[in-house]
């Protein structure tokens, strides 16, 4: 059987952009993209803990160390600079993969710089 399991997450990053007029995704800070293993292109979901709302995009590399947090497109409509965030990406694994499989959770600081991992 596979499962679809959380792989990593980027944990309360704050909203620094939002573009309406782009075609779509999240610019998110290389630095958070490479702690928390997603690669540039890669499906993730966005929730809002502001608002409730959740959506599901691709990354875009930002700036290394600019701590941005861009909602492009659509996607701007639902969260506005300053709103905190979770970014989860997911994997597909078997049963044998699952059993000592623990997710990357990376925990920033208001200024979207890396606090802790876990």
């Amino acid at each position: 059987m596979i499962r679809e399991m959380c792989k990593s997450k980027i944990q309360r990053p704050v909203i620094t952009k939002a573009e309406l007029y782009y075609e779509g995704s999240i610019t998110i800070d290389k630095v958070l993209l490479d702690a928390a293993n997603i690669l540039p292109y890669e499906k993730v979901q966005v929730v809002n803990v502001n608002n409730g709302s959740r959506l599901e995009t691709y990354t875009i590399e930002g700036e290394p160390n600019s701590g941005v947090i861009c909602l492009n497109g659509p996607a701007a409509r639902l969260g506005y600079p300053g709103d905190e965030i979770v970014i989860i990406s997911y994997a597909q694994m078997n049963d044998e993969e699952i059993k000592d499989y623990k997710p990357l959770v990376v925990i920033v600081d208001k200024e979207n710089k890396i606090k802790k991992m876990l």
